[in-house]
């Protein structure tokens, strides 16, 4: 990692937001301010109740009304949300222009990273290629 430098969601969302996304994935349903203070003792109800609103207005989370309280969460995976910024920031440069040096530079980065990811890039490849020809 670079010094100074967020990655992945990291760079999207404060640390806090990042938190309270992490504590909602790993419940299997919604969840109020209340439910969350548990894996938050130092937060204040306020902050986390700020935060998820804040969350909500970025069109992360889901909301729903319950009695006083609202009930939150996420409309997609940490998965899913990924691979959608990742989608957002590539087909731009995909599209248009010759994108073989952007393919050249990410393959390079790749086995920069980990040989073991350039097998798996290869593997996904040739996975790809066997659908698209089944069509």
């Amino acid at each position: 990692m670079a010094f100074g430098r967020a990655q992945g969601l990291a760079a999207i969302f404060g640390t806090l937001e990042l938190r309270v996304l992490e504590a909602l994935w790993r419940r299997a349903g919604e969840a109020s301010v209340r439910d969350l203070l548990q894996d938050f003792p130092q937060a204040a109800y306020t902050t986390l109740m700020t935060t998820l609103d804040r969350l909500h207005r970025k069109g992360v989370l889901e909301r729903r009304k319950d009695g006083r309280a609202f009930l939150y969460k996420p409309v997609s995976s940490r998965e899913q949300m990924e691979s959608g910024l990742l989608t957002r920031a590539l087909q731009p440069l995909l599209e248009g222009h010759d994108p073989r040096p952007i393919l050249s530079f990410f393959v390079e980065e790749v086995s920069r990273q980990d040989e073991r990811l350039l097998d798996e890039l290869e593997r996904l490849v040739r996975e790809k290629r066997r659908s698209q020809e089944g069509r």
